[in-house]
Parts: structure tokens; sequence; C-alpha cells
């Protein structure tokens, strides 16, 4: 009897003993412009995300990688994405006055790269 109670009871003392890895999974997460804003709601968002907000837009300039397509949509989708990047875990979030959304696929094309921070 004793014998198989340490047979049975030291595994299990053992296996009590060692913690299990907690997993904390982050999805891949983009900030982009949504289809629904305004022009005027896109702007407004670009300008202070690109002002106040302290995203880096550089790479929307004109001869820039990021430049075309030339349109207010996806300007302001790369800024926000930055914006998004640079500072979700310091309180910043991907909102906008509701001129953005987050998405899971990747808004990256051609030479313009959207920035992922885990």
């Amino acid at each position: 009897m004793v014998t198989f109670m340490l047979k049975f009871m030291l595994p299990l003392l053992i296996l009590s003993m060692i913690h299990p890895k907690i997993a904390y999974a982050e999805l891949e997460q983009w900030c982009v412009a949504d289809e629904q804003a305004t022009d005027y709601e896109l702007q407004a968002a670009l300008d202070w995300a690109c002002g106040k907000g302290g995203a880096d837009c550089s790479k929307i300039q004109v001869n820039q990688p990021c430049y075309f397509p030339n349109t207010l949509k996806d300007h302001a989708s790369y800024a926000f994405n930055n914006y998004f990047q640079k500072f979700k875990h310091s309180g910043g979030s991907c909102n906008f006055r509701g001129a953005a959304m987050t998405t899971e696929e990747d808004p990256s094309r051609g030479s313009c790269h959207y920035d992922f921070i885990p």
C-alpha cells in the first residue's frame, strides 16, 4: 500500500510544483481610416495625428514610399496606424473621433509598409 501511494502521490506532487506557462496572445492589428468617415473627419484626424498626435508622417510626403496612392483615405490610414502602433501601449487608441477602425489585415502594399509593433 505504501509503495502504491508513493508511485501515485509522488508524480502528482512533482506535477503540482511545475508552473504552467501562460500565453499572452495578441492579434496583429493595424489602424486604418473608416470607409464611412467623411473627408472632413479624415482631414481633421490626419492633421491632428501628424501634428499634436506625434505620428511620423514623413513617409506620406511627395517622393516617399507611401505617397501613392495619393488619397486622403490612404494618407490618413498610414498616419492613424503610425500613431496607433507608437502609442497603443501607453493609452493611444485607434478611434480618431470615429474616423478610424482596427483591422487584422495588413494594409501594406508595394513599397509602403505599415508597421506592426507587438
